[in-house]
């Protein structure tokens, strides 16, 4: 299953300057650990060291915040689109 994912910028160094990343996997974990294989490096700006996702990233399927959803268990189907978005703060 072919699930496209949308990288930020800020990552896209680990990524070879690549804006969108094909990637399988049945859930958003499964992405991430796929983004890892990879794209070595990757999974540790966006989860911490046990392994859960950051708080100051965001993760959307098909424009639907996963915290709303199942959070890193969200199931993906073919053709979604999963967004990786850096929270910004500032004033």
């Amino acid at each position: 299953m072919a699930v496209k994912v949308l990288i930020p910028t800020p990552l896209q160094q680990l990524t070879n300057n690549q804006a969108t990343v094909e990637c399988a996997g049945a859930s958003v974990q499964e992405i991430i650990d796929s983004l890892e294989t990879n794209c070595p490096g990757i999974k540790a700006r966006i989860c911490d060291d046990k392994g859960n996702l950051r708080r100051f990233v965001n993760f959307y399927v098909n424009s639907e915040d996963i915290r709303f959803l199942e959070g890193p268990n969200t199931p993906l189907n073919d053709g979604d689109e999963v967004s990786i978005i850096p929270a910004i703060a500032g004033g």
